[in-house]
């Protein structure tokens, strides 16, 4: 059985197995719907789905942070045994018949071996690795205002792959056509486009939880 933690597909052996009827319990949470929640005291987020999709920094079995997960993800991974709970939000989330504490940071119960490369060639990684930012001119924009280009363009041989996808405003994208950069010579790339690699994702980490306490002793150590 795999569970997925937004990319990374974490294995669960044998002796994880969880008995018929502990599923059976898990599904009902798992079937319950992200509101209504409520949350007291000492938290002011109070709507369920927003507070199902706070980040949780998730770390491996030996303390290193390894993902970012959504918080609804967090309690699945916690109630199945797979994760457990090392610093937490403030308030107790009761929902159902329910309650405990929101995870802020979890750590997996077992070692996974984390491939160099840890996520998928996807529109989206693309955008996370270039910070919504144009890599020609710079240009800072939402998601939906932002393509992707090839360097070398399909027409011109050019592959899907990391070192050729870049994100790239509209404006951009429309001046640099079907050319080659060297075609160009008043447009030229940034950055080097390169793999989404553990180092890309633990500078992603710090910009998303640099402003938690309790984020900092694991993501800055």
């Amino acid at each position: 059985m795999v569970v997925a933690a937004h990319g990374i597909q974490y294995p669960m052996h044998a002796h994880n197995a969880v008995h018929p009827r502990k599923q059976k319990s898990l599904a009902k949470c798992h079937g319950m719907r992200p509101g209504p929640v409520e949350v007291v005291p000492g938290s002011a987020r109070t709507l369920g789905p927003t507070l199902m999709s706070t980040p949780v920094l998730v770390l491996n079995a030996s303390y290193e942070p390894i993902n970012i997960c959504g918080a609804r993800r967090a309690l699945i991974l916690v109630l199945k045994g797979v994760a457990r709970t090392e610093e937490q939000q403030d308030g107790l989330l009761h929902a159902a018949r329910l309650q405990m504490a929101m995870p802020s940071v979890i750590r997996l119960l077992e070692y996974r071996r984390i491939p160099h490369q840890t996520r998928a060639l996807s529109r989206k990684n693309i955008l996370l690795r270039d910070r919504n930012s144009c890599q020609y001119c710079g240009q800072v924009l939402a998601s939906g205002d932002l393509t992707l280009d090839h360097v070398i363009p399909r027409s011109r041989g050019g592959l899907s792959t990391w070192e050729n996808l870049v994100a790239c405003c509209h404006n951009c994208n429309r001046r640099k056509g079907s050319h080659l950069l060297q075609e160009l010579p008043h447009m030229k790339l940034i950055r080097e486009p390169r793999p989404f690699t553990l180092h890309t994702s633990r500078h992603l980490m710090r910009m998303i939880g640099g402003s938690d306490e309790r984020w900092m002793k694991y993501l800055w150590a």
